[in-house]
């Protein structure tokens, strides 16, 4: 018999071994759900369980035991018992230690508030992340509660991927003006052009992330022609590497770029050199 290899099959083996009342949390359920961890959480082999405040913590190896299923709600993921997506988001508040910072929280409540999200168009941010901050009220005394705080208040519907999120987190961590997230833009005779990762549309700049999806030449052309008509109406199209995150040097070109197309004072901006 094959010995499982990944989150979803060990959480289903370990839990013909454990109590009924035990749920999978934290990271667990963050792995079961599919919300983007750092690495080193991603590939976490134990299994986060929780059961009742009442109840004995469970305590055997492979497993962190939890306690405080009564104030979380639940349901099933692939036939596997886990917190709400709310609830495991705030529950990721508690492995900081374990290697999670604020932007990660903000790449997975991006990417919850985007599931979870039920508003019409045109709705208030604070309407469509209501589901993570309902939860987070809900705890009484939540664990880092003022990074998760801070964190909420940066989540944003709508995003794409983890790294457009990455992204537009750098602007504003360096005093931009907020771009649009995946914004839609038309042309002027109303017929729409495309959906842009980053959009400041009053400076008719766009800002494209990318990634691996768009290194192969059929997508590299595709990319060509529509930045190509984004052009001809009048649109800036910069382009956003990985390397302008993790390299310092270039990353402070790249900021440098984009305030110079938003006739923004560089002197204004939190841009290392």
């Amino acid at each position: 018999m094959a010995l499982p290899t990944n989150a979803r099959e060990r959480a289903a083996s370990f839990r013909m071994a454990l109590p009924d009342d035990v749920i999978f949390s934290h990271v667990t359920a963050a792995q079961l759900w599919g919300l983007p961890l750092p690495r080193g959480l991603e590939n976490q082999v134990e299994l986060d369980v929780m059961r009742d405040t009442s109840r004995g913590r469970i305590v055997r190896h492979g497993c962190l035991g939890h306690r405080g299923r009564e104030r979380r709600a639940s349901t099933i993921v692939h036939g596997i018992p886990v917190t709400s997506l709310g609830d495991t988001w705030v529950d990721l508040g508690e492995v900081v230690s374990r290697g999670l910072g604020r932007d990660d929280l903000v790449v997975a409540g991006d990417v919850v508030a985007t599931r979870t999200s039920r508003v019409p168009p045109g709705s208030s941010t604070a309407d469509a992340v209501r589901p993570l901050a309902d939860a987070l009220a809900a705890r009484v005394r939540p664990r880092n509660k003022a990074l998760l705080t801070a964190s909420l208040a940066l989540v944003r519907p709508g995003v794409r991927s983890p790294m457009e999120s990455r992204s537009r987190l750098v602007f504003v961590d360096a005093g931009f003006p907020e771009p649009e997230v995946n914004g839609h833009v038309f042309a002027a005779d109303g017929g729409w052009l495309a959906e842009c990762d980053l959009l400041w549309r009053a400076r008719r700049v766009i800002g494209e992330y990318q990634g691996a999806v768009h290194s192969g030449i059929r997508a590299r052309s595709r990319d060509s022609h529509r930045n190509g008509l984004l052009t001809d109406e009048g649109w800036l199209v910069l382009e956003i590497f990985a390397e302008d995150h993790t390299d310092r040097h270039r990353k402070s070109l790249m900021l440098n770029r984009f305030a110079r197309a938003l006739d923004l004072d560089p002197a204004t901006l939190c841009i290392a050199g």
